[in-house]
Protein backbone atom coordinates (compact mmCIF):
# COMPACT_ATOMS: atom_id res chain seq x y z
CA UNK A 1 0.00 0.00 0.00
CA UNK A 2 1.58 3.52 -0.62
CA UNK A 3 -0.33 6.58 0.26
CA UNK A 4 -2.09 8.72 -1.59
CA UNK A 5 -4.47 11.43 -0.98
CA UNK A 6 -4.00 11.34 2.52
CA UNK A 7 -4.67 14.06 4.84
CA UNK A 8 -2.39 16.73 6.31
CA UNK A 9 -1.21 14.97 9.25
CA UNK A 10 0.71 16.26 12.42
CA UNK A 11 4.58 15.20 12.51
CA UNK A 12 3.60 12.55 15.05
CA UNK A 13 0.45 10.76 13.15
CA UNK A 14 2.38 10.96 10.50
CA UNK A 15 5.22 8.61 11.58
CA UNK A 16 2.14 6.32 12.71
CA UNK A 17 0.87 6.53 9.63
CA UNK A 18 4.15 5.69 7.52
CA UNK A 19 5.26 2.98 9.44
CA UNK A 20 1.16 1.29 9.47
CA UNK A 21 1.52 1.41 5.58
CA UNK A 22 5.75 0.34 5.47
CA UNK A 23 6.08 -3.09 3.95
CA UNK A 24 9.65 -3.85 4.58
CA UNK A 25 8.76 -6.01 8.06
CA UNK A 26 6.42 -7.52 6.48
CA UNK A 27 8.12 -8.79 3.60
CA UNK A 28 11.07 -9.87 5.59
CA UNK A 29 8.56 -11.81 7.72
CA UNK A 30 7.22 -13.51 4.35
CA UNK A 31 10.85 -14.26 3.20
CA UNK A 32 12.08 -15.87 6.13
CA UNK A 33 8.87 -18.54 6.57
CA UNK A 34 10.38 -21.82 6.75
CA UNK A 35 9.70 -24.21 4.01
CA UNK A 36 7.56 -26.12 6.46
CA UNK A 37 5.23 -23.66 5.90
CA UNK A 38 1.41 -24.27 5.49
CA UNK A 39 -0.19 -21.14 4.61
CA UNK A 40 0.28 -19.38 0.87
CA UNK A 41 2.57 -16.59 1.39
CA UNK A 42 0.54 -14.39 -0.91
CA UNK A 43 -2.07 -14.92 2.08
CA UNK A 44 0.20 -14.28 4.90
CA UNK A 45 1.49 -11.33 3.07
CA UNK A 46 -1.62 -9.92 2.34
CA UNK A 47 -2.95 -10.76 6.19
CA UNK A 48 0.59 -9.39 7.51
CA UNK A 49 0.01 -5.85 5.78
CA UNK A 50 -3.92 -5.90 6.89
CA UNK A 51 -3.23 -6.52 10.86
CA UNK A 52 -0.08 -4.45 10.98
CA UNK A 53 -2.71 -1.57 10.21
CA UNK A 54 -4.18 -2.57 13.30
CA UNK A 55 -1.65 -3.63 15.47
CA UNK A 56 -0.67 0.04 15.30
CA UNK A 57 -4.01 1.61 16.33
CA UNK A 58 -3.35 -0.83 19.36
CA UNK A 59 -0.34 0.24 20.08
CA UNK A 60 -1.10 3.83 20.17
CA UNK A 61 -3.73 2.58 22.56
CA UNK A 62 -1.58 0.66 24.48
CA UNK A 63 1.43 3.32 24.74
CA UNK A 64 -0.78 6.25 25.66
CA UNK A 65 -3.29 4.67 28.28
CA UNK A 66 -3.10 7.40 30.65
CA UNK A 67 -1.94 9.92 28.24
CA UNK A 68 -4.48 13.09 27.12
CA UNK A 69 -3.01 12.54 23.66
CA UNK A 70 -4.41 9.13 23.29
CA UNK A 71 -8.27 9.60 22.14
CA UNK A 72 -6.99 12.19 19.63
CA UNK A 73 -3.58 10.63 18.37
CA UNK A 74 -6.12 7.39 17.80
CA UNK A 75 -8.45 9.40 16.10
CA UNK A 76 -5.83 10.91 13.51
CA UNK A 77 -4.47 7.71 13.01
CA UNK A 78 -7.78 5.74 12.46
CA UNK A 79 -9.17 8.88 10.22
CA UNK A 80 -5.66 8.79 8.06
CA UNK A 81 -6.43 4.81 7.41
CA UNK A 82 -9.94 5.39 6.47
CA UNK A 83 -9.16 7.89 4.00
CA UNK A 84 -6.14 5.42 2.82
CA UNK A 85 -8.45 2.34 2.58
CA UNK A 86 -11.13 4.02 0.69
CA UNK A 87 -8.52 5.04 -2.07
CA UNK A 88 -6.81 1.16 -1.74
CA UNK A 89 -10.51 0.35 -2.26
CA UNK A 90 -11.83 2.18 -5.10
CA UNK A 91 -8.68 1.68 -7.50
CA UNK A 92 -8.97 -2.15 -6.36
CA UNK A 93 -12.48 -2.03 -7.15
CA UNK A 94 -11.62 -0.05 -10.89
CA UNK A 95 -8.82 -3.07 -11.31
CA UNK A 96 -11.71 -6.31 -10.93
CA UNK A 97 -14.60 -4.50 -11.77
CA UNK A 98 -16.47 -5.16 -8.20
CA UNK A 99 -16.71 -2.77 -5.26
CA UNK A 100 -14.32 -3.84 -2.13
CA UNK A 101 -14.53 -2.38 0.97
CA UNK A 102 -10.50 -2.40 2.60
CA UNK A 103 -11.68 -0.60 5.91
CA UNK A 104 -14.33 -3.07 6.11
CA UNK A 105 -12.28 -5.81 6.11
CA UNK A 106 -9.83 -4.67 8.40
CA UNK A 107 -12.99 -3.44 11.04
CA UNK A 108 -14.17 -6.84 10.67
CA UNK A 109 -10.20 -8.44 11.68
CA UNK A 110 -10.30 -6.08 15.03
CA UNK A 111 -13.52 -7.42 16.04
CA UNK A 112 -12.62 -11.33 15.55
CA UNK A 113 -9.26 -10.47 16.86
CA UNK A 114 -10.58 -8.72 19.86
CA UNK A 115 -13.08 -11.18 20.60
CA UNK A 116 -10.40 -14.17 20.42
CA UNK A 117 -8.62 -12.14 23.01
CA UNK A 118 -11.76 -11.81 25.42
CA UNK A 119 -12.23 -15.77 24.73
CA UNK A 120 -9.13 -16.10 25.96
CA UNK A 121 -9.18 -13.84 28.59
CA UNK A 122 -5.67 -13.79 30.57
CA UNK A 123 -4.10 -15.78 27.82
CA UNK A 124 -0.67 -14.41 26.20
CA UNK A 125 -2.29 -11.84 23.25
CA UNK A 126 0.76 -12.73 21.08
CA UNK A 127 -0.45 -16.43 21.29
CA UNK A 128 -4.36 -15.31 20.93
CA UNK A 129 -3.41 -13.25 18.02
CA UNK A 130 -0.96 -15.68 16.04
CA UNK A 131 -3.51 -18.46 16.41
CA UNK A 132 -6.16 -16.12 14.99
CA UNK A 133 -3.83 -14.83 12.45
CA UNK A 134 -3.25 -18.27 11.25
CA UNK A 135 -7.31 -19.14 10.89
CA UNK A 136 -7.39 -16.47 8.67
CA UNK A 137 -4.37 -17.43 6.92
CA UNK A 138 -6.23 -20.65 5.82
CA UNK A 139 -3.39 -22.93 8.24
CA UNK A 140 -5.26 -23.18 11.61
CA UNK A 141 -2.74 -25.46 13.19
CA UNK A 142 0.39 -24.15 11.53
CA UNK A 143 2.52 -23.22 14.25
CA UNK A 144 5.02 -21.15 11.58
CA UNK A 145 2.18 -19.31 10.34
CA UNK A 146 1.15 -18.30 14.04
CA UNK A 147 4.77 -17.25 14.59
CA UNK A 148 4.89 -14.64 11.83
CA UNK A 149 1.71 -13.20 13.29
CA UNK A 150 2.64 -12.89 16.32
CA UNK A 151 6.34 -11.63 15.85
CA UNK A 152 4.35 -8.74 13.85
CA UNK A 153 2.07 -7.94 16.73
CA UNK A 154 5.06 -8.17 19.00
CA UNK A 155 7.39 -5.54 17.29
CA UNK A 156 4.45 -3.56 16.29
CA UNK A 157 3.20 -3.06 19.66
CA UNK A 158 6.75 -2.11 20.99
CA UNK A 159 7.98 -0.08 17.71
CA UNK A 160 4.75 1.76 18.22
CA UNK A 161 5.41 2.13 22.23
CA UNK A 162 9.32 3.45 21.46
CA UNK A 163 8.39 5.56 18.85
CA UNK A 164 5.33 7.30 21.10
CA UNK A 165 7.99 7.08 24.33
CA UNK A 166 10.80 9.09 21.87
CA UNK A 167 8.46 11.54 20.72
CA UNK A 168 6.48 12.59 23.87
CA UNK A 169 10.16 13.28 25.43
CA UNK A 170 10.70 15.79 22.47
CA UNK A 171 7.64 16.95 23.57
CA UNK A 172 5.71 15.89 19.72
CA UNK A 173 2.65 15.37 21.42
CA UNK A 174 0.15 18.15 21.41
CA UNK A 175 -3.64 18.42 22.12
CA UNK A 176 -5.67 18.61 19.32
Amino acid sequence: MEPTDTPALDPVTEGIFNFAIDREDVKWLVANLPAEVEANADTVEYELQLVKIIFVGWGILYALEESPFRQGLAEQYWQAIHELAANVSHTSGLMIGSEVDYFAEMRERLDRYLGALQEDNGADPAGVVGRQFARYCGAPDDLFTAMAGSRLFVATISRVKEYLAAVSGDNALQPN
